[in-house]
């Protein structure tokens, strides 16, 4: 018997040192793995940088709200005239906020708008007047996505322009500036 016994305990050691061995070794795979699959190594994070005070600047932007109040206010001015119109809002940096196609606007009025926005923000000053500094400088047209024609007027904060609006589609510059006023007064209004 005791032979028997000796042959178990061989056979246990051999079996329990095997299933140590294949534990160990399945171990180093499972960190191997577990090490790979973690999350990459983080790369160096770039060093936060604070600048002055005096590097920096802070301004003022039209609301959504306040560049369609805006719009709308120019769009029903030109209505009660029956003018078919196009009202444009630009921000600071000439992107669009705000368009009202009003009924019955001719398409060209579309671009026509923005443009005069544009202008009259870039410039600080309603597009009539400056389409009389062409005349001492007229290769001020040439400048991409601007249009020297009346019909746009520029909203400002204190003294910095904040905002454009452009009208365009009225059978004159004028009218189109007329309302294009009419909008930048409904936001002096507080509306």
């Amino acid at each position: 018997m005791q032979h028997k016994a000796r042959k178990f305990s061989a056979r246990v050691k051999v079996v329990a040192t095997a299933a140590a061995a294949l534990a160990a070794v399945g171990a180093g795979v499972a960190g191997a793995v577990s090490a790979s699959a973690g999350t990459p190594a983080a790369a160096p994070a770039a060093a936060v940088t604070s600048v002055r005070a005096k590097a920096t600047t802070t301004s003022t932007h039209l609301t959504v709200d306040a560049a369609t109040d805006a719009a709308e206010a120019a769009l029903k001015a030109a209505r009660k005239e029956g003018q078919r119109v196009t009202v444009a809002v630009v921000d600071r940096n000439g992107n669009t906020l705000v368009t009202l196609r009003g009924d019955g606007a001719g398409p060209q009025s579309y671009d026509s708008a923005i443009k005069k926005a544009y202008t009259a923000v870039s410039w600080n000053a309603p597009t009539s007047q400056l389409v009389e500094r062409l005349a001492s400088a007229p290769t001020l047209k040439d400048i991409p996505g601007t249009l020297f024609l009346a019909g746009g007027a520029p909203v400002a904060h204190g003294e910095a322009p904040i905002a454009g609006i452009g009208v365009a589609g009225a059978p004159s510059g004028d009218l189109d500036e007329k309302f294009a006023r009419a909008g930048v007064a409904a936001l002096g209004d507080g509306r």
